[in-house]
Formats: C-alpha cells, structure tokens, sequence
C-alpha cells in the first residue's frame, strides 16, 4: 500500500487543495464541504442525550440544554482532533461527537445514581482513553492490515442496518417504512450517486450535499419539515462548566472506564479507515496515537460540559472516501459550524429539522464506502490461511454474535453492551487471533 496521497498534477490547484490533508482550500470551496461532513452526523450526535434524558425522565429544558451541550462539544473535539494541539489529535479530517456505545451503560447509571454520577464516570473513561493513545505507539503491533482492514469491513457492515433504519424513517418512527420517506431517500441517493458519479470538481465533491439538500427542500414541499422547534428556539445559549455537576461512584467508573477502553478499537478503526479510504495509506503512529488522546481529552472536556463520551464519527469515514476530500481544514471548518450550532439553538433546531429518510439516503452510501475501505486495505495483505481465519473468524463474531441475544443473556448487562455492540467483540477476535495463530516468515515480514 502506497503511502502518500496521489495528486495528479494535471488537476487544478483549488481542487488538489481539497485533496491534500494539509491544505486549506478557498473558502468559497471549503465552506460547503465542511458543512456537508457534519450534517451526516448531526442527528446522531443529538440523539444521545435525548435518549439519556429521555431515560432518566428529566424535563424538556434540561433535555434542550443537553442537546446544545452535545453541540458545542462535539464542535470543539472535532476542532481538536483536526487541528491537534502539541501530541494531541490526529490531524486528520476527522468529525467528533457523542459516542452511541456508551448509551447502554450509562442509561442504568443516570437512572440509579443520576445525571452527575454520569458524567463523573464519563470524565473517568475519557481518561482512561487519554492513558490508552499515550500509550498506543508501545502497542502498534497489535494492529498490523490484516486487523485493521477487518476493523474498517466492520464498521461499515454493522452501519448499515442503521443507514437503512434512517430510510424507513428512523428508529421507533410510527410510520417506519411509509412511502414518502422511501420516495425521499431515494430522491436523496440519486442525486449524491449521479454528482459524485458524473459530475465535475465541487459537485462531484459536494454531491452528500447537494443531496441533502434535494432532499430536505422536497421534504419542505410536500410538509413533511416540522418548523415549531425552530420558531421556539432561543437564538443565543452559551455553554456553563459544571452546571449538572459530577460525583464519582465505584460503580459507575468501573463499567464506564472497561468501555473506554474498548471502544478505542473503534477510534482505530476510524482512524485507519479515513487514511486508507482518503489517501491511500495507513496512519502514522503519531497520527493513531494523538487521534486516540483527543477522544479522551475531549471525553473529559465533555463531562465538565454537561455532555458525554466522545469519539469519532464512522460516518465521516464513508463521507472521506465517497467525496475523497481530505483537508482536515475543511473538516475544521465543520467543527466550527458545529460549534456555532450549540451557540445558536435556532441553527442547531433547523439542522435537527432533517428528516431522517433524507439522512438515509446519504448515510447508506456512506456505509458502503467504508467497507469498500476496508476491502481495499486488506487488498495489500497476502491471503492464506491464517489471515483468511482471522478475517473470516472475526467477522462472523462481530455480525453473527449480535443477532443471537439469547447466546450472551444470562450475562451482566454491561457484557451484553459491549456485545451488542458487535465492534468490540470482532475486534477482541482479531486482535487474539492475530496474535496466537502461527505466522510464517513473509507475514511477520509484512505485519512489520
């Protein structure tokens, strides 16, 4: 696999800066394409703390003021990890936000000990993250190709039930599957597939966009936009430090930080995916250690936030390789648009607005890039027996294990978290298996 990215020298200079990780493209190009790597996460960034709120039964204004939270932390971490400060971030065009795995743990917690015990455990785990990419350039030989080209393969595999959960309306819509949001997801997909395919510079680039954009204007036609939230929205809320408050209890750290600590297989994953499906290359190890110690830094900044884990959005990796707009500059830009949006509650209430069919139609698409990413990965590594073991093994325990609940019910219900997850288990598999299975000369010449 090649190791930088390929700039043909006969393409125009403000498009290869979209295409050069360190360029900072015109504004007037960046802009757009920022905006557009964050509106594919946005939904699901707010969702998170609606869901905990929601659990935990807490009224709508605290629930508004979590939402806005969620906002501004998820704009400052993604301008940490693309911009990096000293060792910390990854300096790649990488968009943060509210981790979804750890919603099974905390809901209990919120629940039990209440929203401080929370975000006390979640300042834990953000350290625990921190200490893991501190350490992570010890520990590289954990994760030769073969294993992360499988981590990539899963991320997108077990994305997709969710892109298509998005299309039929969203998880738990009334009317899951009516023809209208069918009819808006698929207007939604043709437009991004026909740009991305048979348009030129900024709108092949901008194509997510361009469909979103289709889309939420069809979804205005024919009423199916709610305007009420974004008529009752203050225009200004600014963050406060320490509002809901932390406490740490034993048993709330312990299942959090236990987490933390496997979900930065995910950060991985993420990580090698953008490199590989943007640039042809896998990442440094400065790259994997500094983007890991920016999850966990913005982790801890989060919880003094009044917000909850964060962590990069696998989303963003699909919206990388799609477009192949690699500028963490641009992705900078987003942040900042997400920042802007947890100042300014009317801006993050029309983003919110989105139907969730339109985001579908996008989303899938962006699924299927990262497994595509992951193909490419292992294209490099040499298929024998062994690696076709450790693909095949932990492929079938991230996508199979999940399905079966009944095999993993008897036990704790923060194993049946991370087993659910489908992530962690597969790449629990990988990782042993690489490890203990038997390697000839010319593999561990490769693993190298």
């Amino acid at each position: 696999m090649t190791t930088t990215t390929e700039q043909p020298q006969d393409m125009p200079q403000h498009v290869r800066s979209t295409h050069d990780v360190n360029a900072m493209p015109p504004l007037g190009r960046a802009v757009p394409l920022g905006i557009q790597h964050v509106l594919a996460m946005f939904v699901g960034n707010v969702t998170v703390p609606i869901i905990i709120a929601g659990a935990a039964d807490l009224p709508a204004d605290q629930t508004a003021f979590m939402i806005q939270a969620a906002m501004f932390v998820a704009g400052v971490a993604t301008l940490l990890q693309s911009l990096g400060l000293g060792p910390i971030g990854a300096r790649l065009p990488i968009v943060m936000g509210t981790s979804f795995g750890f919603v099974p743990v905390l809901i209990p917690i919120a629940v039990g000990m209440g929203l401080p015990a929370v975000l006390g455990a979640a300042l834990c785990g953000g350290i625990a993250m921190a200490l893991v990419g501190l350490l992570l350039p010890w520990f590289r030989f954990l994760f030769p190709p073969v294993v992360t080209g499988t981590f990539v393969i899963m991320l997108g595999v077990l994305l997709m039930p969710v892109g298509f959960a998005y299309i039929g309306g969203g998880f738990g819509a009334p009317d899951f599957g009516a023809p209208h949001h069918l009819a808006l997801a698929a207007l939604v997909f043709a437009v991004t597939l026909g740009l991305h395919q048979y348009g030129r510079g900024i709108w092949s680039e901008a194509a997510p966009l361009a469909g979103l954009l289709a889309g939420y204007g069809a979804a205005i036609l024919f009423g199916y936009v709610e305007f009420g939230k974004i008529g009752s929205a203050e225009w200004i809320s600014l963050p406060s430090p320490f509002a809901i408050g932390l406490e740490f209890h034993l048993a709330a750290i312990v299942p959090v930080v236990l987490l933390a600590l496997v979900t930065c297989a995910e950060s991985i994953g993420d990580i090698v995916g953008t490199t590989a499906g943007g640039m042809n290359r896998e990442p440094t190890k400065k790259e994997l250690s500094g983007g890991v110690m920016a999850d966990g830094i913005a982790s801890i900044f989060a919880a003094i936030f009044n917000a909850f884990p964060q962590i990069s959005f696998s989303q963003n990796v699909g919206m990388v390789a799609l477009t192949g707009v690699v500028s963490r500059y641009v992705v900078a830009i987003g942040g900042g648009f997400l920042l802007l949006a947890g100042l300014l509650p009317k801006l993050g209430a029309i983003i919110s607005s989105i139907p969730n069919a339109v985001l579908g139609g996008a989303v899938l698409i962006m699924f299927g890039m990262i497994a595509s990413a992951g193909i490419k990965m292992l294209s490099g590594v040499d298929f024998n027996k062994r690696n076709m073991v450790v693909i095949g093994v932990s492929l079938a325990v991230a996508i199979g294990l999940p399905a079966q609940e009944g095999l993993y019910a008897n036990l704790s219900t923060n194993m049946q978290a991370v087993i659910e997850s489908g992530l962690i288990p597969g790449a629990i598999t990988a990782i042993v298996l690489n490890l203990i299975l038997p390697k000839s000369e010319h593999a561990m010449r490769d693993s190298i």
